[in-house]
């Protein structure tokens, strides 16, 4: 996975963190757990605070 991958991202987030409230994850965190998932191999550098808005909201339409 990439970090232009939002929803499998998304997905794979709601899976691993099943207890979270994705609307209350800062982006520090959204980050360090995006990057920990297994399959995600991207450059840390490549992500922003765009894409991190998208995984949010891609995570919390998941979880709704």
């Amino acid at each position: 996975m990439k970090w232009t991958d939002t929803l499998d991202i998304a997905i794979e987030l709601a899976e691993a963190h099943p207890e979270v409230d994705p609307a209350k994850v800062n982006f520090v965190e959204l980050m360090k757990w995006t990057m920990a998932l297994p399959g995600f191999d991207d450059d840390p550098k490549r992500c922003g605070e765009r894409i991190l808005e998208a995984i949010q909201a891609a995570w919390i339409e998941e979880a709704a």
